[in-house]
């Protein structure tokens, strides 16, 4: 996502990471959960628990 970007600014670092951390965990399909992402995962754990 900044492939090669320097940030030097702690504000535009944390919304940087806050986007990736959103992306990763909200809208990454992940290999290792089926092409799920984190969320989904969650949720679908979650829901059949209850």
């Amino acid at each position: 996502m900044l492939d090669g970007v320097v940030i030097d600014d702690t504000g535009v670092f944390n919304d940087k990471l806050r986007e990736w951390v959103d992306y990763y965990n909200y809208h990454r399909p992940h290999g290792a959960l089926d092409g799920q992402t984190p969320y989904e995962r969650l949720k679908q754990k979650t829901e059949t628990q209850a």
